[in-house]
C-alpha cells in the first residue's frame, strides 16, 4: 500500500511537469519514472513468524541457544552470564517507509530464592554485543558505552530487578531505552483490561508465558503486553515519540533479544516471535503451536566433605536434643493408667491438662495447704475455673476402690456440695479436680482478721446448708457417703456465699490404704468422735464432726485451742460450763455483727452439744438435725447433766495427744501434724489388733 501511494504521487508530479513544459522533455520524465519504480520495487520486505525456533534464521551468542523442543533460551540459570539472539538479516528501511510491528511470547523463570535481571527486545545497528556486561546492564551496554549515542541502540526492557542507579520504578517494570538504561518511558508491568477499563498488573518473573507487542508508526513507539490467553489490549502500556531514522542513519537495524544474569539468576525463554516491517500486516502467533515453558531444575553444587560432616553432626545433635526433649516431656507429663480405669474415662483428666491449667502448679496459683496436700487454682477452656487438690501417696493398694468412690462422689448432685469433676493419677500423686469456689473457705471469715466476721444470719444459713448436704450424703445419695472431716476449713463459699461442703472422702483416702489389720482413725483433733480409737467411721462419727462444726461457727473458735487456759481450752467443755452458769448465750462469738436471735443461737449450741455426745448411740441422725435447725422437730429434753454431754475432751501431754476411750480406761498415743491451711491439727491414729501403738 505504501509503495502504491508513493508511485501514485510520483506519477501525479510527472503529469504536472508534462503539462507545464515542452513535449521534448517527456521521454526523459518517463525514463526517471521507470528507474524510480524499479528502485521501490527492489526494496526488501522483512516479515517472518516463528511458533518455536526450529529452522529459525537466528544469530546467537553467549549462552543463548535453541532447545530441542524449539524454545529460544537466552540464559541457562548460571550466574554472571548473558545471551543474545538476532534475526540474521538486518531490517532495511527508507526515511519514508520506516514502520514495523512485532509480537513475541516470553517466560522468565527465576531460581528459587533469586530473581534475575530481565530481558530486552533490541533494535541495534550491530548484532555484535559481546562488549556488553551482564547483571544490571542486561547484556546491552558496559560502563563506557552506557549513555553513549554512538551505541545506536533502542531497547524495550522487561526488568525484574530494581536498579537504583538507573532510577527504576520497581523490580517489575517495562521501559523504553535509547542508548542508555535510563528509560525515557517506563511503567510497572501491566496490561489494559478492556472489560474492567483499567490496567491489571502482571508479574514478569512468574514463569508464565507473557505476550508483548511493539509497534512503530509515524515516529511513535507503542508497547503493549498481556497474558498468553488474552487478546492484544486496545490501549498500549507505553507510548513514546522516537525518530529511529536519526538513531540509525545507515537505514539498517538488527532486531532480536538480549538477556543477562548476575547474582540474581533466572531462566529466560522466548517461545515465539512474529515480525513485519514496512507496514506489511503482522501475522499473529498461534498459542497452540508454541513450545511449553521447560521444567527447570536448580543445579546444586556438590557439598564438600566438611559440609557433609557438619550436617550429619548437626542432625545427630538435633536428634539427641529431640529425643531428650521427648523423654523429658514424657516424664514431665507421665501418668499412671490401668485397664480398669477405662470405664472412668470421662472423669479422668490428663496431667498435662491440669499442669497447663494451673500454670505448672505455680505458687501464684496456690490457694492453700492442708493435711491432705496442696490446692491450686486453675482454668480449663470447657470447665472454666477449677480447684486442683494435689495429694501424695506411696501405695497403689486400694486405689481401684478409692477411684471408684471418687467417681461416684462426682455423681453426687446437691446444691451444697462442691462438685467433684474428676481425677488424675501419677506415680506417688493423686489429683482431685473440683469447681472453684471464689469466696474461699469459711474459716477465713471466722479466724482471720483480714476478713470481716459474718453476721449471725449468714452463719446460720451456712450451718443449714452444710446440714442439708451431710443429710443428703447419709440418706439421700444412692449409697451412704461419709465425709469424716466436717469443719469450717472444709466448708467452701460460692459467689453468693452459700455454704458448700468440700473435701469429702479424703479421710477415706488414708483409711483404705492403711494396713488391713489396723483400724485407722483419721481426722482433725476436736472434730473426731472418741470411738474412732477402736471402731471404723460411721454416720455417727460424721454427726460428731458436724456438732463440733456447729460450736465452731457459733462461738467463733476452734474445738481445741492449746493457747487458752485449761478451763477454756476445749470448746465442748467450755460451752457446757457456760450452760451450767445459765449463760449459754455467753459462749457465742462476740464479734458477730447485726441482729442476733438468742433463741436460734441457744438452739444451735444445744444441737451442737447433742451431736458431740460422747455416746454414739445418743447422737441424732443428720436428717433429725436438719429438722431441729428448721424447727420442724422439737429438740429432745437434754441438760448439761445428760449422759455423754460435754464429757469428752482430748488431753495434750508434751508432743503426744492422749485420746481417752469411753469403752476402756486406757489411752492411746497418736501422732499429729500441723496443717498450714487452717492451723488445726490433723491426726492419723491406728490401733493394731486392738492394742495401742
Amino acid at each position: 500500500q505504501a509503495t502504491l501511494l508513493q508511485n501514485t504521487r510520483f506519477v501525479q508530479d510527472c503529469q504536472i511537469i508534462c503539462c507545464c513544459h515542452m513535449p521534448h522533455v517527456l521521454p526523459m520524465i518517463w525514463m526517471i519514472l521507470c528507474v524510480h519504480l524499479i528502485c521501490i520495487s527492489s526494496q526488501p520486505e522483512t516479515r517472518f513468524i516463528y511458533n518455536g525456533f526450529h529452522q529459525a534464521e537466528l544469530y546467537t551468542d553467549g549462552v543463548a541457544k535453541v532447545l530441542h523442543e524449539g524454545q529460544l533460551q537466552l540464559t541457562n540459570g548460571s550466574g554472571q552470564s548473558m545471551g543474545h539472539a538476532f534475526f540474521k538479516k538486518p531490517f532495511e528501511f527508507t526515511a519514508e517507509s520506516l514502520s514495523f510491528s512485532t509480537q513475541f511470547v516470553c517466560a522468565l523463570v527465576p531460581k528459587p530464592g533469586s530473581g534475575g535481571h530481565g530481558i530486552a527486545f533490541v533494535l541495534s545497528a550491530s548484532r555484535d554485543l559481546s562488549h556488553a556486561d551482564a547483571t544490571q546492564y542486561l547484556g546491552l551496554f558496559n560502563i563506557s558505552t552506557q549513555g553513549n549515542s554512538s551505541s545506536h541502540l533502542v531497547a524495550v526492557e522487561l526488568d525484574t530487578a530494581l536498579s537504583a542507579e538507573f532510577d527504576d520504578k520497581n523490580a517489575n517494570h517495562v521501559g523504553i531505552n535509547v542508548n542508555s538504561l535510563f528509560s525515557i518511558e517506563s511503567a510497572p508491568a501491566a496490561y489494559f483490561s478492556d472489560i474492567k477499563g483499567k490496567n491489571e498488573s502482571i508479574e514478569l518473573s512468574s514463569g508464565d508465558p507473557i505476550q508483548v507487542w511493539v509497534d512503530y508508526r509515524g515516529n511513535v513507539l507503542n508497547v503493549s503486553m498481556a497474558p498468553l490467553k488474552n487478546q492484544k489490549p486496545s490501549q498500549p502500556l507505553l507510548s513514546s515519540s522516537i525518530n529511529l531514522s536519526e538513531i540509525f542513519p545507515d537505514r539498517k537495524i538488527f532486531i532480536g533479544f538480549s538477556g543477562a544474569t548476575g547474582t540474581l539468576i533466572s531462566y529466560q525463554y522466548i517461545l515465539g516471535w512474529s515480525f513485519s516491517g514496512n507496514s506489511v500486516s503482522l501475522q499473529r502467533l498461534d498459542a497452540t503451536k508454541l513450545p511449553r515453558v521447560p521444567p527447570h531444575k536448580c543445579r546444586t553444587e556438590r557439598p564438600s566433605k566438611l559440609l557433609i560432616f557438619l550436617f550429619i553432626l548437626l542432625a545427630v545433635i538435633v536428634f539427641v536434643v529431640l529425643v531428650a526433649a521427648f523423654v523429658y516431656r514424657r516424664r514431665k507429663y507421665a501418668e499412671v493408667r490401668e485397664e480398669w480405669e477405662e470405664e472412668y474415662g470421662p472423669h479422668r483428666f490428663s496431667y498435662k491438662t491440669l499442669y497447663n491449667a494451673t500454670k505448672g502448679f505455680h505458687e501464684d496459683e496456690l490457694l492453700g495447704k492442708g493435711g491432705f496436700g496442696e490446692v491450686y487454682k486453675g482454668t480449663l477452656p470447657c470447665n472454666g475455673q477449677i480447684a486442683v487438690k494435689r495429694v501424695s501417696h506411696n501405695a497403689d493398694e486400694g486405689m481401684k476402690q478409692f477411684v471408684a468412690e471418687i467417681v461416684s462422689m462426682g455423681n453426687l448432685k446437691h446444691k451444697n456440695i462442691v462438685p467433684l469433676l474428676g481425677y488424675c493419677r501419677r506415680k506417688g500423686e493423686l489429683f482431685l479436680v473440683s469447681e472453684y469456689m471464689p469466696n474461699g473457705s469459711l474459716d477465713q471469715y471466722l479466724f482471720h482478721d483480714d476478713k470481716p466476721p459474718f453476721s449471725w444470719r449468714r452463719r446460720f444459713a451456712i450451718i443449714k446448708d452444710i446440714a442439708s448436704a451431710l443429710s443428703y450424703m447419709h440418706t439421700g445419695a444412692p449409697q451412704v457417703v461419709l465425709h469424716r472431716d466436717v469443719k469450717a476449713s472444709n466448708v467452701m463459699l460460692d459467689a453468693e456465699f452459700n455454704g458448700r461442703l468440700g473435701d469429702f472422702g479424703m479421710a477415706r483416702f488414708h483409711d483404705d490404704w492403711a494396713d488391713t489389720a489396723t483400724t485407722a482413725a483419721v481426722g482433725t483433733i476436736g472434730y473426731m468422735a472418741p470411738e474412732l480409737s477402736t471402731v471404723r467411721a460411721s454416720t455417727a462419727t460424721d454427726v460428731y464432726s458436724f456438732g463440733a462444726f456447729l460450736l465452731e461457727v457459733t462461738c467463733g473458735r476452734r474445738p481445741v485451742d492449746p493457747t487458752l487456759p485449761e478451763e477454756r481450752r476445749y470448746l465442748v467443755k467450755w460451752v457446757c460450763q457456760c450452760w451450767k452458769m445459765a449463760s449459754l448465750l455467753g459462749a457465742r462469738d462476740l464479734r458477730m455483727r447485726g441482729e442476733i436471735s438468742s433463741e436460734e443461737v441457744e438452739m444451735v449450741l444445744k444441737v451442737g452439744l447433742l451431736c458431740t455426745n460422747a455416746l454414739a448411740e445418743m447422737r441424732p441422725s443428720m436428717e433429725e438435725v436438719v429438722q431441729y435447725l428448721n424447727e420442724s422437730l422439737k429438740l429432745p429434753d437434754i441438760s448439761v447433766n445428760s449422759p455423754g454431754i460435754g464429757s469428752f475432751a482430748p488431753f495434750i501431754i508434751g508432743s503426744n495427744l492422749l485420746l481417752p476411750s469411753h469403752t476402756t480406761n486406757t489411752f492411746s498415743t497418736s501422732s499429729y501434724s500441723s496443717s498450714s491451711g487452717n492451723d488445726s491439727t490433723f491426726v492419723t491414729h491406728s490401733i493394731f489388733h486392738g492394742h495401742g501403738r
